[in-house]
């Protein structure tokens, strides 16, 4: 069922195959026609910049473009007014009633009103929060938890097959050292100084030793491998379990050492070598990124035949492409800004258009207010705080809601007093709180047996200003999810929903919805109820792509 404004592209693009078909413009018809609501309501419910895009190529003044283009329009079916402001802007007016036929297009399609196929037969690899299984997750690893499932979430509305990877960091020095961290806590040693720290260290170990108690009695080099091992497979499951309760899910978990053990990181050599940008250098082996753009050539093996962790980086991408992944998405922390020119060389290097194959989103720092004061330190961890202390203090809907409505770009403070008020500063209550106005003004009309049934919609009843502007915030959310999934930006849904939350009280505020005292219910009531039903549903198709619950009550 396509959406208002996809109807109104088609006109204009009818309009002006009319005028190319006739020779009175000349040139080329966009892919896309350009729509934006303007601010003022005066101004139309559209407007668009066509003419003047059209006007040099067909030699003609961009007002004289927008007149062949306006006389077209006239009389088009839904469009009540076109007028030309400015330079040559276009101006349109919908008509109202038609325009109130949202509604029905709504709760009708109801969950999947939104949803649409710019992504269509696009296959996407999203992979976030790449972490070691050491320790619990983090603030930083909070922000990827949140915002990449949202972008999951918003891509699979778009249309694309998505598939959620989570990367274990299970290779390397860090995890002997975190094996022989545990191993100490059970054996009454000190934590080597380098080891990791924290009391979820000592819980660990008691855990261990609780699951075999025969392991402390192993052979030395046999007792450092049975730790780590333990260790790591306790400390994943936690990390799992952590990430599920708080709503984030992933297709894929996938080890680095698999890399390693099932040949990926030779083969991915190999196919580089095979594309000729591989070359050996004072007994080490290099990839030239620098021919795409990087800083300097790369290690992949060094001179004494190890590994470099680059080697890995490169393997597995390749491996994604190998699995059929048409773009590969990166979701890195704020440390990791070396990494964007490395990674699309890597692509680039391997045959794929890094413009298109490839993409790195860098998240910024989180900072976490409390009582005026900066919250650092964890009291499992020792060190910043988890997540799911953070979902301890707020919850998972204020938490996933904060943490997804800022670009990811861009430093962010969490306050967590804030979070904790039932007020409209708080975003998420804001939002939350529309939902449930709306159930119980329809809990309501179900009380007072007024029918709030599309059979009773009389659309032509719809004519307030506030109705108008609230059937045009509605016609926005599909758009809104496209533009989100196109540029990697879930916030854009978080933003339009507390847009819409607030045209929604504007309207409630000055269009009566329920009949007063003894009045008789009238087909304007059941308009507006179904208006408010509408409304609902795109609030809590826009909450359900954020991971976020829309209550009934609050």
């Amino acid at each position: 069922m396509s959406t208002q404004v996809e109807q109104l592209e088609a006109a204009i693009k009818a309009a002006l195959e009319r005028a190319f078909k006739a020779g009175s413009l000349s040139g080329q018809i966009p892919a896309t026609i350009k729509l934006e609501r303007p601010k003022d309501r005066d101004h139309g419910d559209y407007a668009t910049s066509i003419a003047l895009q059209l006007a040099k190529p067909a030699g003609k003044n961009p007002r004289d473009v927008a007149q062949i283009i306006c006389d077209l329009l006239a009389g088009t079916d839904g469009i009540s007014q076109v007028d030309i402001a400015g330079p040559g802007f276009i101006n349109i007016t919908l008509n109202r009633a038609d325009q109130a036929e949202l509604v029905t297009t709504i709760l009708k399609a109801t969950k999947d009103f939104g949803k649409g196929k710019a992504l269509a037969g696009v296959r996407i690899n999203l992979e976030f929060i790449s972490a070691n299984p050491t320790g619990p997750l983090h603030l930083g690893h909070t922000r990827w938890a949140a915002v990449g499932d949202s972008l999951g979430r918003v891509l699979s509305a778009a249309g694309a097959d998505v598939k959620r990877e989570f990367y274990i960091n299970d290779r390397g020095n860090q995890m002997d050292l975190f094996g022989a961290s545990v191993e100490a806590a059970a054996l009454g040693n000190p934590i080597p100084e380098d080891g990791y720290q924290g009391a979820y260290i000592s819980d660990l170990a008691k855990e261990v030793v609780a699951s075999n108690a025969s392991m402390t009695s192993l052979p030395e080099g046999e007792r450092h491998q049975a730790f780590r091992e333990a260790a790591y497979a306790l400390q994943l499951k936690d990390q799992q379990r952590v990430l599920d309760t708080f709503g984030t899910h992933f297709d894929v978990w996938f080890s680095e050492r698999s890399l390693h053990d099932q040949g990926a990181v030779e083969h991915g050599l190999e196919k580089l070598r095979k594309q000729g940008h591989v070359f050996e250098e004072e007994g080490a082996i290099w990839l030239r990124t620098t021919d795409f753009g990087d800083d300097k050539d790369r290690v992949l093996t060094k001179s004494d035949g190890s590994l470099t962790y680059f080697s890995s980086d490169t393997a597995y991408y390749i491996n994604k492409r190998e699995r059929g992944f048409d773009i590969c998405i990166y979701m890195l922390g704020a440390d990791h800004h070396g990494y964007v020119g490395r990674l699309k060389a890597i692509a680039a290097c391997a045959g794929d258009d890094p413009e298109y194959n490839i993409h790195v989103l860098i998240g910024q720092l989180v900072k976490i207010m409390e009582g005026g004061e900066e919250v650092k330190l964890s009291k499992r961890a020792g060190t910043i705080i988890t997540l799911e202390e953070l979902v301890e203090k707020v919850g998972v809907d204020a938490a996933r809601y904060t943490l997804i409505r800022y670009p990811v770009d861009t430093p962010m403070v969490m306050d967590i007093d804030i979070l904790k008020r039932n007020t409209n500063e708080n975003p998420v209550y804001y939002v939350q709180y529309a939902h449930a106005r709306i159930a119980a003004v329809l809990r309501n009309a179900d009380e007072l047996k007024i029918p709030v049934d599309l059979a009773a919609f009389d659309s032509s009843q719809l004519v307030h200003d506030r109705e108008n502007e609230l059937l045009g915030a509605l016609a926005e959310f599909p758009r809104v999810v496209q533009s989100a999934a196109e540029l990697r930006q879930p916030h854009r849904v978080a933003r339009y929903l507390e847009e819409l939350a607030g045209t929604y009280h504007g309207f409630y505020a000055d269009c009566r919805v329920l009949p007063m005292g003894e009045e008789n219910p009238s087909p304007l009531h059941t308009a507006r109820l179904l208006l408010c039903a509408s409304t609902k549903q795109v609030i809590k198709n826009g909450l359900d792509l954020l991971g976020v619950s829309a209550p009934e009550r609050m």
